[in-house]
């Protein structure tokens, strides 16, 4: 809902739904004025307003409606919050659920909630390093205002240092280098093609599998720490880096695939894509 159709005013009378009605149906509001936050003190009603005339820029009011009264209605005042951006009221409401909520936010604008659904999203990925790059990705795109969907996300974390534990050979070896991993014990980066002297378990995804196959001619212990094979069948619409996919984005069931370097605008265009048809 976009600023320019709501109007705050500072009233005198009590905020009961016949006393604002008896006031406001004698007022006239601005063509574009489809709410009225109406203030006494600290409290607040909303109403939303009909409008009678099809010419000028103020139009009498021909009807009105109560969403929220006082004990219904929640004020915030946050100027780190834009009022335009659909995630960041979804992370409010989800906070106080079941209020109608005003909000303050950036440049003093005004913005309401009004039974706000908000969508879940899971997203998964490795770390180190931390916080996971996805994470990164995904909170950039939804404070971009280019995502028009109420999403909240869960961040799912694969911690690979908890992998290392669960290594039983000699020694452990990792894809590559960048991630910055280490162990306790002998460890290899699959990306420098070491000569081996362990027996080794690979901690990595099917490619990096393949790629130690291809390299040494025989399979080693494995870790499959793959995002998108620790996705659950559960439904939930999830977002997860993949090695395969090499640009734009891969939607297969609830689960969309960015590349492993992904930018703000894949996942942008890969979290509309996602949840196109949700609401």
């Amino acid at each position: 809902m976009h600023c320019k159709d709501i109007s705050l005013r500072d009233v005198d009378f009590p905020l009961t739904e016949k006393s604002i009605s008896d006031a406001v149906l004698s007022w006239n509001v601005y063509v574009r004025t489809e709410y009225l936050v109406l203030r006494n003190g600290n409290d607040l009603a909303v109403i939303r307003v009909s409008k009678e005339g099809a010419e000028g820029l103020f139009r009498k009011v021909g009807g009105v409606e109560t969403i929220s009264l006082p004990k219904d209605t929640f004020f915030i005042k946050d100027p780190a919050v834009d009022v335009l951006n659909v995630p960041a009221l979804a992370a409010i409401s989800e906070r106080h659920p079941r209020k109608t909520i005003v909000i303050e936010g950036m440049f003093s604008h005004i913005g309401l909630i009004l039974g706000m659904k908000v969508l879940k999203l899971r997203v998964i990925d490795n770390i180190p390093p931390a916080p996971s790059k996805l994470r990164v990705l995904v909170d950039a795109a939804l404070s971009s205002g280019f995502i028009d969907h109420p999403i909240i996300p869960e961040h799912i974390d694969i911690d690979l240092f908890d992998k290392v534990r669960q290594v039983e050979t000699e020694a452990a070896m990792f894809p590559c280098r960048v991630s910055g991993l280490k162990a306790e014990m002998p460890f290899y980066f699959l990306d420098a093609a070491p000569e081996i002297k362990h027996e080794v378990t690979l901690i990595g995804c099917d490619l990096s599998k393949r790629i130690y196959h291809s390299i040494y001619g025989k399979d080693p212990g494995f870790i499959n720490v793959c995002p998108a094979d620790a996705v659950p069948k559960d439904g939930i619409k999830t977002i997860v880096k993949c090695c395969g996919v090499k640009e734009g984005h891969v939607i297969e069931g609830n689960t969309v695939k960015v590349p492993w370097g992904a930018t703000v605008p894949e996942v942008v265009s890969a979290l509309n894509a996602l949840f196109g048809n949700s609401e």
